[in-house]
């Protein structure tokens, strides 16, 4: 498969990450040589040093001959433009990251797709989903869904409460319990684990089990303390803060601190149909805190556009009583900086974006990929095809390659965990679990 991306941004970058595993064909354009030169020496692809929407620099990346367009430069007219000339030269995919809801309202739809765009990103839509998700459990650090809930995968931070430290997972998660641990983040390293592992106290420990046995894993981590969250404040009245605020659940009471007075005013206009409040000041400021009834929030989300400050004020808010923080951390050096400090619930929407692209050019029918950033893992759903390997052999019996392991699957609508026992069979939507295996390994299991 040949690939082309233009913007070697952190969209761009991720996404070389991901694909230069995979032997294809890639092509990385970007006006920045010093960026394509950083990123060639760390992953196998051909960079083009040149402007993304020209005419001239799209032909010598050989665009006729390209499987999937990729546009996720910062400019958003940019990547429309670039898709546009590429499906007029013959790429057979385009996809543009862009920044303007209106063009992903479904009424647009087909205007897009005449204009030769396949598919749009809006990277604040992702954030905003993964916001909710934090925002309705407040004990858990990150949540995946799996077919519409039937299963899930929640990451959590163990701490004294915890009943079930320092025992073998054998002992643990045999076939017949409601849970397997797919992951662990201990200090700076990551563990697939096996019968042998342990849970140690402030391990960051992802859980898989079915909806129905949520209340007992928020039992056995010790966490039944924790207050769900019926208030929240939003620092940062950003586009992904609109988002939230639009989709948030009735039971959530949201508060939004803004320090440009204009920057208020429009917001005013665009939550106008929202029970949003809209708050004029400086979200670090602990006497507005405070005003704003701080000690009876539940939930604090930080979302302005400096990584620094969204860091410090979740930490802040924590110091103030607030369980349940979530910060938006762009640059994906400071994520395990905030993991340290205890921040809670991280949001990289450019991390969400790169996974919701890749899942594009797997061959295998594949529903759904992200990246476990505090792990440095992907996950993916997988649909087994008739005739596969996974369906062939029991999970035991198929070399899985080490560091990856299957979480769990969905067979019709009930959610199963999966042991060395179990046999796939086709049809079953298969959640898989990778730390430094390649993806495109993966599917092989999963196709004919």
């Amino acid at each position: 498969m040949k690939i082309i991306i233009a913007g070697a941004s952190a969209i761009g970058s991720h996404l070389a990450r991901l694909l230069s595993r995979s032997n294809q064909d890639i092509v990385l354009i970007d006006e920045d040589a010093d960026k394509l030169d950083d990123i060639s020496s760390e992953y196998d692809l051909m960079t083009l040093n040149g402007i993304p929407s020209s005419i001239k620099t799209l032909r010598q990346a050989d665009t006729d001959e390209a499987d999937i367009f990729i546009a996720v430069t910062p400019d958003e007219n940019v990547n429309i433009t670039c898709c546009v000339m590429a499906h007029a030269m013959g790429a057979r995919k385009t996809v543009a990251q862009i920044d303007n809801f209106e063009y992903i309202q479904t009424d647009n739809q087909p205007l897009i797709h005449r204009m030769g765009i396949d598919t749009l990103i809006y990277p604040e839509k992702l954030a905003a989903d993964n916001i909710i998700k934090g925002l309705k459990l407040s004990w858990v650090r990150q949540r995946w869904d799996v077919h519409g809930g039937s299963l899930v995968m929640l990451g959590i931070k163990l701490r004294e409460t915890c009943e079930i430290l320092n025992q073998p997972l054998r002992d643990l998660c045999g076939p017949q319990d409601p849970y397997h641990v797919v992951a662990i983040k201990r200090g700076n390293d990551t563990i697939i684990p096996g019968g042998d592992d342990e849970l140690r106290i402030f391990d960051i420990v992802y859980f898989m089990t079915t909806t129905n046995y949520i209340a007992y894993i928020r039992k056995i981590v010790g966490k039944e303390h924790y207050a769900d969250v019926k208030n929240v404040i939003i620092m940062g009245g950003g586009k992904t803060a609109i988002r939230a605020a639009k989709a948030m659940p009735s039971f959530i009471n949201v508060k939004i601190i803004e320090s440009d007075q204009r920057r208020c005013e429009y917001l005013n206009e665009a939550l106008n149909e929202t029970k949003a409040m809209v708050i004029h000041g400086d979200g670090r400021d602990i006497n507005l805190l405070k005003e704003e009834n701080i000690k009876n929030t539940q939930g604090f989300v930080a979302l302005t556009g400096d990584d620094e400050v969204n860091i410090l004020a979740c930490l802040s808010a924590k110091k103030l009583g607030v369980r349940k923080t979530i910060a938006m951390v762009d640059n994906s050096n400071y994520i395990s900086m905030a993991e340290s400090l205890d921040i809670g619930t991280i949001i990289n929407k450019k991390l969400l974006a790169a996974g919701n692209i890749y899942q594009m050019m797997l061959d295998a029918d594949v529903r759904n990929i992200g990246y476990l950033a505090s792990v440095r893992a992907d996950v993916a759903e997988f649909i087994a095809q008739r005739g596969s390997k996974v369906t062939r052999k029991k999970v035991y019996e198929l070399g899985l390659p080490r560091g990856c392991t299957i979480g769990g699957l969905v067979r019709g609508h009930e959610g199963m965990l999966v042991s060395g026992g179990t046999q796939i069979e086709a049809g079953d939507n298969v959640v898989v679990i990778c730390y430094d295996v390649d993806l495109k390994k993966i599917e092989k299991y999963f196709t004919n």
